[in-house]
């Protein structure tokens, strides 16, 4: 008989309604902090495949080889094509001229 009332004055205590599952977030966050920042340390710990390394270091691929492939492409006769939007038909629009595509006011 006392377990109801009991009950009932816990379920009144501001503490016990708030504070105790603020203080299991808390708790609980750091633990759970903890688990997904330990994930980054055990990946710097995975060792590459000795086959996956080689091919890497065989391409030869750096920013300044690709500086040079379009360093001296002119990029002054590209068109701007304004893609459909999602109630436009792509086959109309593309290639026409953006203000006939306005509709007119009335």
């Amino acid at each position: 008989m006392v377990a109801p009332a009991v009950l009932r004055a816990l379920r009144k205590n501001k503490t016990f309604r708030y504070g105790v599952p603020m203080l299991l977030l808390v708790v609980g966050g750091s633990f759970g902090l903890r688990e997904f920042s330990q994930i980054r340390y055990d990946a710097v710990k995975i060792k590459v495949d000795p086959e996956l390394e080689k091919k890497l270091k065989e391409n030869k691929i750096t920013l300044e080889s690709e500086y040079e492939k379009i360093k001296d492409s002119t990029f002054e006769d590209w068109k701007n094509i304004r893609g459909p939007r999602p109630w436009e038909d792509p086959e109309l629009l593309q290639g026409r001229n953006p203000e006939t595509l306005k509709p007119k006011a009335a």
